[in-house]
């Protein structure tokens, strides 16, 4: 799977997302067979639901995702459940030598993302619903310790929503077009939109495009267009205030340097030492030390200051 842009995208996304909460390993490879595993996520501390949504309810204990853009057929689905049950083992070996608690086989679960799955698909490995999840979850036997999550049937709510990303056509399309609402200073928003213009980079390198995948090279081009533009925007805008505070502390330096060669002739370095602190003072404090206190008083009163 690890050949295919959009595979390496998911990946990629996967990663980003849950690396600040633990150790992710893409492209883990399995003894057996050289089988690769597509994402491996052991968590450090678990990471916060109410952030990551129904990503971070999945990411709870130690755990495999294997996402396809394409609907994952059986022989795909039984090559995850062979990659799960040997990590398992591995994870048993690993205890048995330490002579430790065994947890990591005990908890790690295997989820296997699919935009849709057909109801041959889920009878052949009992894949069904269970309380307490979303629509669009089947997990299998409890044995197996997984699930075929299918991107295509979850809710579209907020909780979804950065799954919903890894779908595809209309689903991914109005994915983008939520995360495009969200508040622009949300970091998940941004760090989602930069792998999207990446991907986007990747698939105009692609000399076979289809349908979808021209369409949403046109989604990410607008909307990279209007990111850009407001980017640009604030940038001029932080510009002009910092030049305007600058402008104000400029003006505020010229007036004191006037005051001091009015009363005691040419700035010498012991007055120019003293310029900065007098900067930091209100006016209705200001104005009154310049007039009223003699070159040496000043010289005292801040020299003592900086001292």
């Amino acid at each position: 799977m690890t050949r295919f842009i959009h595979d390496q995208f998911a990946k990629d996304y996967l990663e980003e997302f849950l690396k600040p909460y633990g150790e992710v390993k893409a492209g883990l490879r399995m003894r057996s067979e050289q089988r690769e595993i597509d994402v491996f996520f052991e968590p450090n501390s678990p990471p916060p639901v109410e952030t990551l949504g129904l990503l971070g309810r999945l990411a709870q204990t130690p755990c495999i995702f294997e996402p396809f853009r394409n609907p994952a057929t059986a022989d795909e689905i039984s090559d995850c459940i062979i990659k799960s049950l040997e990590l398992r083992r591995s994870y048993k070996r690993k205890v048995a030598r330490k002579k430790s608690e065994d947890t990591g086989s005990q908890t790690l679960k295997l989820w296997i993302l699919t935009p849709t799955a057909s109801n041959t698909i889920l009878s052949q490995f009992r894949a069904i619903p269970e309380e307490n999840w979303l629509p669009g979850f089947y997990f299998l036997p409890p044995y197996f310790q997984s699930a075929i999550i299918v991107i295509h049937k979850l809710p579209r709510t907020r909780e979804t929503l950065w799954l919903r990303v890894l779908g595809r056509e209309k689903v991914q399309e109005q994915a983008i077009a939520e995360l495009e609402k969200l508040e622009e200073n949300n970091p998940l928003r941004s760090l989602t939109l930069e792998l999207l213009y990446s991907l986007q980079i990747s698939l105009k390198k692609k000399p076979d495009l289809n349908k979808d995948e021209k369409e949403l090279i046109m989604r990410l081009a607008a909307l990279y267009k209007q990111d850009r533009a407001l980017a640009v925007q604030e940038g001029i805008q932080q510009g002009v205030v910092q030049g305007i505070q600058q402008g104000v502390v400029q003006e505020r330096r010229n007036t004191i340097e006037n005051i001091m060669r009015a009363r005691f002739g040419a700035l010498d370095p012991e007055l120019e030492g003293i310029v900065e602190p007098l900067l930091m003072l209100p006016s209705n404090e200001l104005t009154p030390l310049l007039l009223e206190l003699s070159r040496s008083e000043l010289l005292s009163r801040f020299q003592e200051q900086q001292n």
